[in-house]
């Protein structure tokens, strides 16, 4: 329990024992009696807290954070709440680097980024800032320096992304009260300009051009989508299996997710003879698929501080792609592996491309598949074929004295009599052909709908069916004749 005491001058004193035994004294100066109650009660629920090693609960923390610093300072030194010296922003944020290099677990690549964005944050909300100072105002203005300085929309979506999970881990530690970059996002988009597909000839040539080593590279990246370097130099042999057509992939990238620490792909027939003369090559007992002394130059680069990026396959990339006769394309090994899932969803459903490829949907929608030229020209192909209105079709008559089924030609629908102009016919079949009187073919069995006598002629048999014409009432023109159809135009 805590004690609430009133000098004769008017200030305010809270006094409590806390868990070492000993009493404190939090002065809380000239204040009304019904605001020292408060801090009082506060005061008393902080001290349980403290004695029983339980963390804050949302409405004491968010109180915490609301508190001046004189307040705060009290509260620390009597070992109530922590001391608002980690509230200042660099010591924040060297404090969770520090945490991330030794975890065991965060990849070079990210601690890269986590360090550059800690370092913008620094250059525009200050070394010294509070964390607690730093409103949504500032965060959009945090924006505002990324849009300054030109970066691709998609960096500027992932260093926001990155600065919302620094300032959970601080709401997390009820630093803050909330998250000032909760709402504050970029646009994920890959642009127009930074897509390119690379045709598969292309990346045959690539191979033709290439060393055994970069042979097998290019064939993994474009031919099966993995990534490079990551996916492609972790490639083992003993994850290959030939026989069955399929290989494990292990990702680097996505092993930290639950379920997605490896994936099976099937070997395509494409890419087999590839792999069939990297084994082939091999030394014997090699180990990675990508192996001989140049991989195993990239793997050692690659445990370094960056991680894969300081394998720097790219300069050598970018040399064979000149040898090859080719212009280098924008994010040379991304496009490659775009255009392998472009080209997989021509045959495939976009669930088992996403599942071979390793990315989901939404990502292959926005950032991998494209639009080719070639896919309007099959939609122009296609929309010919399947719209053109077939009316006539041949029509296999009785065997013939040889033994060997003919065709006949299936005369065009005959309107007997002369064809009015503006008919009904005219208007509903503008693409009939019509024919005046003429000589019917032989074998034709007529069906007269007026005739109880008309039979049914034998299975094989052409079958021509008249129907009269009814006089329209008040048309002012009668009906020259009756319409005659041969079962040949339509299949029967």
């Amino acid at each position: 329990m805590a004690s609430l005491n009133r000098d004769p001058n008017g200030n305010y004193t809270i006094q409590v024992v806390c868990g070492d035994g000993k009493r404190r004294s939090i002065r809380l100066g000239k204040v009304i009696k019904k605001t020292a109650s408060e801090v009082k009660l506060k005061v008393e629920h902080l001290n349980a807290l403290a004695v029983s090693k339980l963390p804050m609960d949302t409405e004491t923390a968010t109180w915490v954070a609301g508190i001046g610093n004189d307040l705060a300072a009290k509260l620390a030194a009597a070992g109530l709440v922590p001391d608002r010296a980690s509230r200042r922003l660099r010591a924040f944020l060297d404090a969770y680097i520090t945490g991330r290099e030794t975890d065991g677990h965060t990849k070079p690549a990210t601690l890269i980024t986590i360090r550059r964005v800690a370092d913008d944050l620094t250059t525009v909300l200050g070394a010294d800032a509070d964390l607690r100072s730093v409103t949504v105002v500032r965060a959009e203005q945090f924006k505002q320096f990324y849009q300054d300085k030109e970066l691709a929309g998609a960096m500027t979506y992932r260093r926001l992304k990155m600065a919302k999970m620094l300032f959970n881990h601080a709401l997390k530690l009820k630093l803050v009260a909330e998250n000032p970059f909760a709402d504050v996002k970029g646009k994920n988009t890959n642009p127009a300009e930074r897509r390119h597909y690379i045709p598969e000839a292309d990346a045959l040539r690539l191979i033709e051009a290439a060393n055994p080593t970069w042979r097998t590279i290019v064939a993994l990246t474009r031919l099966a989508g993995l990534r490079c370097p990551s996916e492609v130099l972790s490639l083992k042999w003993e994850n290959v299996d030939l026989a069955s057509g399929r290989m494990t992939v292990s990702s680097p990238k996505t092993e930290h997710l639950e379920g997605r620490e490896y994936r099976v792909v099937p070997i395509f027939a494409r890419l087999r003879r590839h792999l069939e003369d990297a084994f082939e090559l091999a030394d014997p007992g090699e180990v990675y698929v990508v192996g001989g002394s140049q991989g195993a130059t990239y793997r050692a680069a690659a445990n370094g501080g960056g991680g894969w990026a300081d394998a720097n396959l790219r300069t050598t990339f970018e040399k064979l792609i000149r040898r090859a006769g080719l212009r280098a394309w924008p994010r040379l090994f991304h496009n490659m592996r775009a255009s392998c899932e472009t080209d997989m969803m021509q045959n495939h459903p976009i669930h088992v491309v996403t599942a071979w490829i390793g990315n989901t949907p939404k990502i292959a929608l926005g950032h991998y598949l494209q639009t080719l030229d070639a896919d309007f020209e099959k939609a122009v192909r296609g929309g010919a074929e399947s719209g053109a209105v077939v009316v006539q079709k041949a029509v296999q008559s009785g065997a013939a004295g040889d033994g060997q089924e003919t065709t006949r030609t299936p005369e065009p629908l005959e309107i007997r009599g002369s064809r009015r102009p503006g008919s009904t016919l005219d208007r509903n079949c503008p693409g009939v052909q019509v024919a005046k009187v003429g000589l019917e073919p032989t074998r034709i069995a007529t069906l007269d709908f007026e005739s109880s006598a008309s039979a049914i002629p034998p299975l094989g048999q052409p079958l021509q069916v008249r129907l009269p014409r009814v006089a329209r009432q008040g048309a002012g023109v009668r009906p020259q004749g009756d319409a005659v159809f041969h079962s040949g135009w339509f299949g029967l």
